[in-house]
């Protein structure tokens, strides 16, 4: 189970965008990708999807470590628990059930 997951509200903790908060796009591999957090210029060659081509802002991943959940307006770490024969997120700061 993942401390992050997709569509969960995450605050940057590091790098260029610090303090910035987004909803996470997705999660692979250790990295996440955040809404409007680590944007990169790409040259794109022309497509069906974009048939002029050219230089288009897009986000790119980032360490999963450099961002922390936020509930309830506040950052906070996550844990785990077994509540009634599931494993559930807890957060730390308030040890409320996240999901």
């Amino acid at each position: 189970m993942q401390k992050i997951k997709k569509d969960d509200l995450v605050k940057v903790i590091a790098g260029k965008d610090k303090d910035k908060t987004g909803k996470v796009l997705s999660v692979k591999g250790g990295k996440v990708l955040v809404e409007g957090c680590n944007m990169v210029t790409k040259h794109s060659k022309p497509n069906a999807a974009n048939p002029q081509g050219g230089i288009v802002n897009q986000e790119a991943a980032m360490d999963i470590s450099n961002v922390m959940l936020v509930v309830d307006g506040k950052a906070t770490r996550v844990g785990f628990e077994v509540k009634d024969g599931k494993k559930v997120r807890v957060a730390k700061a308030t040890g409320k059930v996240i999901d």
